[in-house]
């Protein structure tokens, strides 16, 4: 992060917020003109500080009403199992994130379904498919009270 400026910074604050904006929208909000805020953009791109430009959907709106966090426990800890089921996980549709953890549990998903009855398909015919899998705990998200998915760089 050293080699961005309080600039730099506020592009990407401005970012976060709507990655649609423009060049010229940016530079608008920003204060400079639309050359030295396209070469910083570049500069920011080329850096691999910005990974992709994607858009939000409501999950609620969409039907995906249900979202769980799985804590996972495997029981054994060779690397070639740890990768093994790391690539089970990325394959499965269900599973919008997954963390490998240092503590009580190895692997935190999150797991968002339709409903109940979708959650347990999924636990029962992807998730236990999976070999090494010794314990699943499961909490389920009964209100979101924040969530975002912007840093605070200004």
């Amino acid at each position: 992060m050293d080699t961005l400026d309080k600039t730099d910074r506020h592009i990407l604050q401005v970012l976060q917020q709507d990655a649609k904006l423009n060049t010229k929208e940016i530079a608008y909000r920003i204060g400079l003109s639309v050359t030295p805020t396209y070469e910083r953009l570049k500069k920011i791109e080329k850096l691999g500080i910005i990974k992709s430009y994607v858009t939000l959907l409501d999950g609620e709106k969409l039907g995906k009403s249900l979202a769980a966090y799985c804590n996972v426990s495997l029981q054994l800890h060779s690397l070639p199992l740890l990768r093994k089921f790391e690539a089970a996980v990325r394959s499965l549709e269900e599973v919008m994130e997954c963390y490998h953890l240092a503590g009580n549990y190895d692997y935190l998903l999150k797991v968002v379904v339709d409903d109940m009855k979708s959650y347990q398909h999924f636990i029962t015919n992807k998730l236990a498919t999976i070999e090494n899998i010794a314990q699943v705990n499961s909490s389920f998200v009964m209100t979101e009270i924040k969530h975002t998915t912007a840093f605070q760089l200004v």
